[in-house]
């Protein structure tokens, strides 16, 4: 079994507790996803984003309570997650759902903003480096991209420095010890990458303006803008 399928079927059957259990897996989860969605900007009401690696959704029904008439399309491979996913955003007549891999979808036109939150992290580097090059593509001039991931510390000691206070602390968090071995079990499929490795790539797909605007130990938000460099 590829990594792409082993991701899809071990997320398919972790669909039904993934939400009740991602505050307890990710320590930093309010700044996380409040920082993803403070840079979500758009200089209209209605913009075309993209969600990669939708998942159950949760991005997504974060940048529509920002942007309630945003037209977004969500892609993911695992289909008992999109199935929560159209659950969740019911209440919105603008969106889309894509069942398949992102790293090769390309979209009808360009977007206003392109999103993901802990999904890349499960691509080779030779991937996410096109990836982001696929993004940047699909992008309208002054489009934006936000990746809210997981990151490999830049050296084997500040890395287990990494692993070691997230285990410390999702085994403090109140996961029963089964929840805690399948989500073990999920870590096997990261292939992470260091966080000035990709803000390289990102700038070798084209991107101008690219930062990281939050950390936390291993849990990072990119930002990556398209067009000219503001003065």
């Amino acid at each position: 079994m590829d990594n792409q399928n082993e991701v899809s079927s071990r997320f398919d059957a972790a669909a039904a507790a993934y939400d009740s259990q991602r505050r307890k897996l990710i320590p930093c989860f309010d700044d996380f996803y409040d920082t993803a969605i403070a840079l979500a900007d758009a200089s209209t009401d209605s913009p075309a984003v993209l969600d990669l690696g939708a998942g159950t959704g949760l991005l997504s029904s974060l940048l529509l309570q920002k942007y309630p008439a945003a037209k977004v399309t969500l892609i993911d491979i695992s289909e008992k997650m999109l199935d929560l996913a159209k659950l969740r955003l019911a209440q919105y007549p603008n969106v889309s759902f894509v069942l398949g891999d992102y790293t090769c979808f390309h979209t009808s036109g360009p977007c206003d903003i392109i999103l993901s939150a802990l999904s890349i992290h499960h691509l080779t580097d030779a991937n996410k480096a096109q990836l982001y090059q696929t993004v940047y593509t699909n992008l309208r001039e002054n489009g934006i991209f936000i990746n809210a991931d997981q990151v490999l510390g830049h050296t084997p000691f500040v890395d287990a420095l990494y692993k070691e206070d997230w285990k410390a602390k999702v085994e403090a968090s109140g996961l029963t010890q089964e929840e805690l071995t399948s989500a073990y079990e999920r870590t096997k499929l990261d292939r992470m990458a260091p966080l000035a490795a990709q803000l390289n790539w990102l700038g070798q797909a084209g991107f101008t303006e690219v930062d990281c605007v939050y950390k936390y130990f291993n849990f990072a938000v990119l930002y990556a803008r398209k067009g000219s460099p503001l003065a």
